[in-house]
């Protein structure tokens, strides 16, 4: 089994690929200030299983579009829309996050929760946004650092892992020279690392090494996940996902040189 089936393998029996929370993402969705009462459409960018997917189309009226390029991920997701009688609200879709198949000005709010890593921040939030209607709001979770000093092993591996991380006014200042104006900002709190993702994870190890007959990438991978949740139980107190919420502005205002 490719390294790639092995993460694919180890990830998509779980309920989230990365930290958050059901009571987080209605936190946004509270601090996005979106009206309940409108239709609006939406696209959930780096959905993996749905679990933010499944919350929105719960809490909103609205029309989700929900993109992973794992087909093994939004098969689950298409199971979990169908038990909960959302399939009309729900559209998946197998495809891309670097080449995604919208119109200009197509959504109302683009979401992604713990994903846009993938692509990363910058590229994401330039590249995303001609898909904003004027006004529509973007709602993406970003790695950020939580203070201005940190411990040299954290910063090495962290720079290793994701070289965009950054500390939350360096994310805000990208966001308000991209034509964004930020209007909420806040860490995911602990448990949505520990008991929501890193504690389900773990419970999987065993058998995940025996579907893979303890295999020697199985278990590097499983080496791996465990130094980053050792890490984070090391120094959780300097880094979290910050989740940032923005407005497209209506007029782009270009800089304009310094006067002398």
């Amino acid at each position: 089994m490719e390294d790639f089936e092995l993460l694919i393998d180890l990830h998509k029996h779980q309920n989230r690929q990365g930290p958050g929370s059901e009571r987080e993402t209605i936190k946004a969705i509270s601090l996005a200030m979106l009206d309940k009462t409108k239709h609006l459409t939406i696209a959930d960018i780096g959905c993996g299983t749905g679990a933010s997917t499944i919350c929105i189309a719960k809490q909103l009226n609205a029309h989700v579009t929900a993109i992973d390029f794992l087909p093994e991920f939004i098969d689950v997701l298409i199971a979990a829309a169908q038990k909960e009688g959302l399939e009309s609200q729900i559209t998946p879709l197998v495809c891309s996050m670097e080449d995604l198949p919208f119109a200009d000005e197509e959504y109302d709010v683009i979401w992604s929760e713990g994903a846009i890593y993938n692509i990363g921040f910058e590229r994401g939030i330039k590249e995303w946004k001609r898909f904003l209607k004027t006004d529509g709001l973007l709602a993406v979770s970003e790695m950020t650092w939580s203070t201005d000093h940190r411990p040299s092993e954290l910063e090495a591996y962290w720079e290793n892992q994701y070289p965009e991380i950054g500390t939350a006014s360096s994310k805000i200042k990208i966001l308000e020279e991209n034509g964004y104006k930020v209007k909420a900002y806040f860490l995911l709190p602990e448990y949505c690392w520990v008991e929501n993702y890193y504690r389900p994870l773990q419970n999987t190890f065993d058998d995940f090494l025996k579907r893979n007959h303890n295999s020697k990438d199985a278990m590097e991978l499983v080496s791996a996940e465990k130094a980053e949740i050792a890490l984070y139980e090391k120094y959780k107190s300097y880094y979290s996902y910050g989740v940032y919420i923005a407005e497209k502005l209506s007029i782009d205002i270009k800089k304009r040189p310094r006067q002398q």
